[in-house]
């Protein structure tokens, strides 16, 4: 595969799908005009890797891609009691296959991009399927292939077993095991519920955990928003944003309080052969410790556009802070505050529209 055209879209989940979608509807043309370049061996982004429970009814919200509802796309609402048999990495995957095939979107898959350099007035992006040669880039490669797992002192010396979210596939593959559960976000809760219904547990996080009781509200999440792209403004890596959101309180979470399981404890100071230990000199043996403590964005193919700054983050501009602050042919959606999936959406149609106006293509209707 090697080819001239105006825009690559690298990643086909959420955000390179939207961003693909108004390129068409902006009058860029499939193949001759952009192309998708998908690094996965089937449709679904990083939803078709999630673990087997992640049902409909406990995943945190699959927004509808433009054009096409997803309930009406599988055939079940996720807010139905049979949404809890249905699996999130294999309905998502089927929604998105459906919604490649309905507009006819160019994804190349599977293609790993190595790296994107820049060649004078074009950017040439190397991948293991040949060279794409573009005007312009929209990058979509979100978080799932960064996790990430903070050092902490003697974890090689631990001769228990060491796992990320992105490994997990059933508790049951922890049962008879002590697990330690390290993460305050939402993977980190659910993935403690679950855990804890097969054997014990312990759970720690960096800060005291917030739940929100309440429910989620638009001005609850706009904040969380504002907060995410002020700092990506600013050129600083993006926050957590469930710093802001909080932990909502399902019917789940509830059980697993009156359970016990939710007595959180402080971060241990360092981990031993067989457990981990604090400043204070307590000790508690685990046989397995879960890292629940999230991704980086994966962007490791962009490293020779030298696009960060000496906050260790990526200056953005642009109407919803798509646009590459020092280098306007690019575009990051679905990082910082698109990470959402409603975000993905709209900073694909943002920034299709802005890169197809600095382009000087078929102005967007």
């Amino acid at each position: 595969m090697n080819s001239e055209v105006d825009v690559a879209v690298i990643g086909a989940g959420q955000a390179g799908l939207s961003a693909a979608y108004y390129l068409r509807r902006f009058g860029v043309e499939p193949e001759s005009g952009f192309v998708v370049l998908d690094h996965a061996p089937g449709p679904g982004g990083a939803w078709q890797f999630r673990w087997p429970s992640l049902t409909l009814s406990t995943v945190n919200g699959v927004h509808d891609l433009p054009g096409l509802g997803f309930a009406a796309t599988i055939g079940v609402d996720p807010n139905d009691p049979e949404a809890a048999l249905v699996h999130a990495s294999s309905a998502v995957p089927q929604y998105f296959a459906t919604y490649e095939k309905q507009f006819e979107l160019p994804v190349h898959r599977p293609v790993h991009t190595r790296v994107v350099c820049a060649r004078d007035e074009r950017l040439r992006i190397e991948t293991d399927s040949g060279v794409v040669s573009a005007r312009g880039l929209i990058n979509a490669t979100g978080t799932w292939e960064r996790p990430f797992i903070p050092r902490y002192p003697g974890a090689e010396s631990f001769t228990g077993r060491q796992v990320h979210t992105k490994d997990y596939s059933s508790a049951q593959d922890f049962a008879g095991k002590h697990v330690l559960v390290v993460g305050g976000g939402i993977s980190a809760v659910q993935l403690l519920d679950e855990i804890s219904r097969v054997t014990t547990t312990t759970w720690v996080t960096r800060r005291p955990p917030e739940f929100r009781d309440e429910p989620f509200t638009q001005e609850i999440g706009r904040a969380a928003v504002a907060l995410v792209e002020d700092r990506v403004r600013r050129g600083l890596p993006p926050g957590s944003v469930v710093s802001v959101t909080g932990l909502p309180v399902t019917p789940a979470i509830r059980a697993a309080r009156e359970r016990g399981v939710l007595a959180r404890q402080p971060m241990f100071s360092e981990i031993t052969a067989d457990g981990v230990r604090w400043a204070d000199g307590h000790e508690v043996k685990v046989d397995v410790i879960l890292w629940c403590t999230g991704f980086r964005s994966s962007l490791d193919h962009l490293a020779p556009l030298r696009l960060r700054g000496p906050g260790g983050g990526i200056t953005m501009t642009g109407r919803l802070a798509t646009q590459v602050a020092s280098d306007p042919r690019i575009h990051l959606v679905g990082y910082g505050p698109s990470s959402s999936t409603i975000g993905a959406n709209r900073a694909g149609q943002a920034a299709a529209r802005e890169l197809t106006r600095h382009l000087g293509l078929p102005a967007p209707t």
